[in-house]
């Protein structure tokens, strides 16, 4: 399989139609029958890669090339996610923006040939798959949560941290889902899934989704200033599903794509097996 027929099959399993910014083929090839596929991956496990026969290295977070310079841009999806939620269109633009530019100056500054030129140096093909896999983990967590909070009005977040361990990354993972605004027997109300569009979207962000009637946001990871915001606020609750498990979730439907299309993968670097 080539390079890039690896990353349509991500595409697919996803619904994308077009290549996100934070995804692409970073080191081309073709003739791949097996890969190593982590959560970051960068020169180390590409050596390693290269040392145990796989044919390819697939990355999630993207670490290099476009995929990480014009990172920011997948922001925008957000604003699609929060107007699902209920967030007025022109509220969503107006509250990301800031976050979003901060993250693309922050981009702007890495060096986005390092693991790049590792694998090109070793003639290792280099694919990053970001966006697919978190659509995917966005999805796949709040069709399972909205089939085990159905009927139940006044599920806590003790509730929805006990749906998510339902799922086998979560169940697998060291670092379990965590109530990090609210307590465990705190009503979660409305409950809504954020899990793509790149980072977090930043306070403003979250305090749109409470002001549009969320009670409880569930996320891969919540950096302290947001935290900090939302305490003060006390108008919504997040539950931190975990980041690895997060990740593993969608990345492990995209390898069980490639797996049904012959490609042997071998999971690496913070990918939680289901098994």
């Amino acid at each position: 399989m080539k390079a890039s027929e690896i990353l349509q099959v991500a595409l697919e399993a996803a619904g994308l139609q077009e290549v996100p910014a934070d995804s692409g083929v970073l080191v081309d090839g073709s003739d791949i029958r097996t890969a190593l596929f982590g959560v970051d991956m960068e020169a180390p496990e590409i050596i390693i890669a290269k040392q145990l026969g796989h044919h390819a290295v697939i990355t999630h977070h993207p670490k290099g090339g476009d995929p990480a310079v014009y990172f920011a841009r997948v922001m925008q999806n957000q604003i699609d996610r929060m107007v699902q939620a209920g967030v007025p269109i022109n509220k969503a633009q107006k509250a990301l923006k800031d976050r979003q530019e901060e993250v693309d100056r922050l981009r702007h500054v890495e060096n986005y040939d390092r693991a790049v030129s590792a694998a090109r140096l070793l003639g290792v093909p280099f694919i990053a798959i970001h966006t697919p896999c978190d659509v995917l983990a966005e999805r796949t967590v709040q069709d399972h949560l909205d089939r085990k909070l159905a009927g139940k009005p006044k599920a806590t977040l003790q509730d929805v941290v006990d749906a998510l361990e339902e799922l086998p990354e979560y169940r697998n993972t060291l670092a379990k889902p965590k109530v990090r605004a609210g307590t465990p027997d705190s009503y979660a109300g409305k409950v809504f899934v954020t899990m793509a569009g790149g980072t977090s979207g930043g306070k403003d962000v979250i305090k749109a989704y409470f002001e549009a009637g969320v009670g409880t946001l569930v996320v891969m990871h919540v950096p302290e200033d947001v935290l900090k915001a939302v305490k003060e606020q006390n108008i919504g609750n997040i539950v931190v599903a975990g980041h690895m498990a997060s990740d593993s979730v969608g990345i492990n439907k995209v390898i069980a794509a490639l797996e049904a299309r012959g490609v042997r993968i071998t999971r690496a670097s913070g990918v939680v097996d289901p098994r």
